[in-house]
């Protein structure tokens, strides 16, 4: 119930207004990308503009973009949007370069526009991603301050983990083995 208020709060775009970031923490397969992308769906259909990507290709794409002396362009063009949300931040190991280029990018956007991560690091794990202790202080700091918090508990189940077992509960048991080893 507290996941369904939350989300109809968020879908009503205030968080937008107060330039306000949404982060979204949770075990593997509880649900993150789907609320976010449902809170993305409803900013969209109030004529919000959203971007909704991988954060290992927001990453990839923004390091090109250094590497050709384009970050400042490519940051303009992610600034049309009101909202990013960026999708699993943490799963890829970044280098010192794509940290570099994702601090940039929330440093950016700070105070001035909304961010929202899905991710299944909490805070403290946050310095696998940005290597360096004060640049994780930083970073956290910044997606912090003005932010809501969404937790996905661990009394959720893995909604993949779920529909798993209802596979193998309806499919009906085999006759003789597919593969027999001698």
């Amino acid at each position: 119930m507290r996941l369904r208020r939350q989300l109809a709060e968020l879908c009503t775009s205030e968080f937008v207004d107060r330039t306000e970031n949404l982060l979204i923490f949770g075990l593997p397969g509880r649900g993150k990308s789907h609320f976010a992308a449902a809170v993305g769906h409803a900013l969209v259909q109030r004529g919000r503009s959203v971007l909704f990507t991988p954060t290992f290709r927001l990453v990839d794409k923004s390091l090109r973009a250094k590497r050709d002396l384009l970050l400042e362009h490519e940051l303009r063009h992610l600034d049309r949007f009101d909202v990013l949300i960026l999708d699993d931040i943490g799963y890829v190991q970044q280098s010192r370069d794509e940290m570099e280029v994702l601090f940039t990018l929330l440093a950016e956007r700070y105070e001035r526009r909304s961010v929202v991560i899905t991710s299944n690091l909490v805070f403290s794990q946050w310095e696998k991603i940005f290597k360096d202790p004060m640049t994780t202080a930083a970073a956290i700091d910044r997606v912090v301050h003005h932010s809501i918090i969404v937790e996905f508990g661990k009394e959720m189940k893995s909604h993949r983990a779920e529909q798993a077992a209802q596979r193998v509960l309806q499919d009906p048991p085999l006759d003789e083995p597919v593969l027999t080893v001698s």
